[in-house]
């Protein structure tokens, strides 16, 4: 190699690495017959049963690596004791759907960030805050609404043994088929956890 060809080899721009990217999840608690909650949005049947540390290590290992939430706003744009997310007990940025601009809500350490009618942009922001970590989508229409602009990587449902019947369900109303690739399942006390990775 010459001088020459070795000074330009040394002065041209070097790639850039790519930034770590935050996996999306659908993270949630479900019925073996698919239901998030009852018609009246009641979860008692989430409640009371056997469990085994097994169980809570599960969760536990998911909600560690948690880096940022998207869920839905409510219709009076608060954040109510009854509606946090993991009731509470992750202190990541969350990324709330709306229909209306609001400031950013901040409560004991968490900020709310609620982004109108542009569920992309919410996913793209909380993936900018997890970093390398998880993006956890939180209720039956913004996970669905995410796996139909295939935003999802990975699915993690915690299935109780319990049927409703009825009632709001997570996946009703997607319109589409979605495949997958079983990635991990356990089943301990209280609940089957299954983890798929969404196939594109």
């Amino acid at each position: 190699m010459n001088f020459h060809s070795w000074r330009e080899s040394i002065d041209s721009p070097r790639p850039q690495r790519s930034a770590p990217a935050a996996t999306v999840i659908v993270h949630a608690t479900i019925t073996l017959d698919g239901f998030l909650a009852d018609p009246d949005g009641g979860v008692d049947w989430m409640f009371g049963r056997p469990s085994a540390p097994e169980d809570d290590s599960v969760v536990e290992r998911v909600m560690g690596r948690i880096g940022a939430i998207v869920g839905g706003a409510n219709r009076s744009q608060t954040i109510e004791n009854d509606e946090l997310p993991y009731g509470g007990m992750l202190k990541v940025p969350v990324y709330l759907m709306t229909h209306r601009a609001h400031e950013p809500i901040e409560r004991d350490g968490t900020t709310y960030t609620l982004v109108v009618d542009d569920i992309r942009e919410a996913v793209e922001l909380a993936s900018r805050s997890a970093g390398d970590g998880w993006v956890s989508l939180l209720g039956g229409s913004i996970s669905r609404q995410c796996l139909r602009l295939g935003l999802v990587d990975e699915l993690h449902l915690d299935i109780a043994p319990a049927l409703l019947g009825d009632g709001i369900s997570l996946f009703a109303g997607l319109g589409q088929r979605v495949e997958l690739e079983r990635l991990d399942t356990s089943a301990y006390a209280s609940e089957t956890h299954l983890r798929y990775r969404v196939l594109r």
